[in-house]
């Protein structure tokens, strides 16, 4: 961490196709090795795969899943005379969207299905009905903050 100045936020640019922040932030998180056009072309198709399945638009399921998987309160590490506690922290808004499309990325990359698109197209569908792997990572955070919620004084 610089001690002088913040370090200034890199402005992203919305995608092409849905003219959406979020989704170009989704590509950047599924890239590989430089590859945008190829993420592109997985999601693209991971949302085309979406809309035959729930007969709903794609952007639409997909920003439901997002918001299904953030979390709102984490743990953080916090060594206390020798002792290490696990203190709830609430998480910032900008980390709340990375770790959701940091969490369905893994998540959809774990799945059994054939190609990416329907691995992603999948994890996305289950996570916007609440179900899934990646709620459920969001269910063990929020669990382990609750159990913690004694060491909350501890918080700096």
């Amino acid at each position: 961490m610089p001690r002088r100045k913040s370090i200034a936020k890199r402005e992203v640019l919305p995608d092409p196709k849905y003219n959406e922040v979020v989704v170009t932030q989704f590509i950047n998180g599924l890239m590989a090795r430089g590859k945008k056009s190829v993420a592109e072309h997985i999601l693209y198709d991971a949302l085309d795969i979406l809309e035959k399945d729930t007969q709903r638009p794609g952007l639409e399921t997909f920003k439901k899943a997002l918001d299904n998987v953030r979390p709102i309160l984490e743990v953080k590490s916090r060594r206390v005379g020798g002792a290490t506690y696990q203190v709830p922290v609430e998480v910032r808004h900008d980390r709340r969207t990375a770790l959701a499309i940091r969490w369905l990325i893994s998540y959809a990359r774990a799945r059994k299905e054939h190609s990416m698109a329907e691995k992603l197209a999948a994890e996305l569908n289950a996570a916007s009905k609440k179900e899934g792997s990646s709620v459920k990572k969001r269910e063990d955070t929020h669990r382990m903050a609750e159990a913690n919620k004694a060491f909350a004084h501890f918080r700096w």
